[in-house]
């Protein structure tokens, strides 16, 4: 390789993964690269096509740890949502009872005052007839 320039890396001919394989090995990563790209750019072809946008793919393990993680935060939100909801639902359920329960105080109470006000009036009957009678011997 004499004659060959050394690049920032200190690799010869620019690559050092490139310089060091055969023109064939080169040739097949070059192909392999561009099959790649094609498929890339019909992919966006399909999706500009159709409205839509393409499916976002994590390329490193930070981003697929990322999404996992947000993944996760949305089925917490949700699951908190969900027992509020249901919490909620139990507030109203309870508030509902409280109203029927007081309706049912409220009731029994009149029930009690009509029936001390009947006390009252049958002792009001019992002394008249006990003056009648006393009048009477």
């Amino acid at each position: 390789m004499g004659g060959a320039t050394r690049d920032a890396y200190g690799a010869v001919g620019g690559n050092a993964a490139y310089s060091l394989v055969p023109s064939c090995g080169l040739m097949l990563q070059q192909s392999t690269a561009m099959e790649v790209g094609r498929s890339r750019e019909e992919k966006a072809a399909k999706y500009s096509t159709s409205g839509s946008h393409p499916p976002t793919q994590p390329h490193t393990m930070v981003d697929l740890l990322q999404e996992a993680t947000m993944e996760r935060i949305l089925q917490e939100i949700s699951a908190v949502g969900r027992r509020l909801e249901g919490m909620d639902n139990a507030i109203t359920s309870l508030t509902m009872e409280t109203k029927s329960m007081r309706l049912d105080i409220a009731g029994f109470q009149s029930r009690v005052t009509g029936l001390e006000q009947g006390k009252t009036t049958m002792e009001g009957h019992i002394t008249i007839f006990q003056d009648m009678g006393q009048e009477l011997l």
